[in-house]
């Protein structure tokens, strides 16, 4: 569906209607509370690891990836169940290639956390 807004105000909706994404997604689905939990602690660990702080800047942005995928994969499976609450091969296919995205994208982050680690 097209928005009827246009200049600014659609940009200021778009932001709202991102929010509202951002809430949905906190109220509805106990994996993106952990991320967000996970990622909280992160940060702070982050804060007693002795990096650089251009490496410090990369594993605080990577963090975001996790969320990102989050929301990719609540996206898909929102669609899913949408479509039909029933099981269906293709379904599960998708649900199961959202939840890889998810899996692929921490141990990346994980990664990316101990060769700069490795590396300072």
């Amino acid at each position: 569906m097209k928005s009827p807004y246009t200049g600014i105000s659609r940009i200021i909706n778009a932001f709202k209607y991102s929010i509202d994404g951002i809430i949905a997604t906190l109220k509805s689905e106990s994996a993106f509370r952990q991320d967000i939990l996970l990622c909280i602690f992160a940060i702070i660990l982050q804060f007693f690891i002795d990096v650089p702080s251009l490496y410090r800047v990369l594993m605080i942005f990577s963090l975001a990836l996790i969320i990102l995928a989050e929301l990719i994969n609540t996206a898909i499976e929102t669609i899913i169940d949408r479509i039909s609450p029933k099981y269906h091969a293709l379904s599960k296919k998708a649900k199961d290639i959202g939840s890889a995205i998810v899996m692929i994208t921490i141990i990346s982050v994980i990664s990316l956390w101990i060769a700069l680690i490795v590396i300072a």
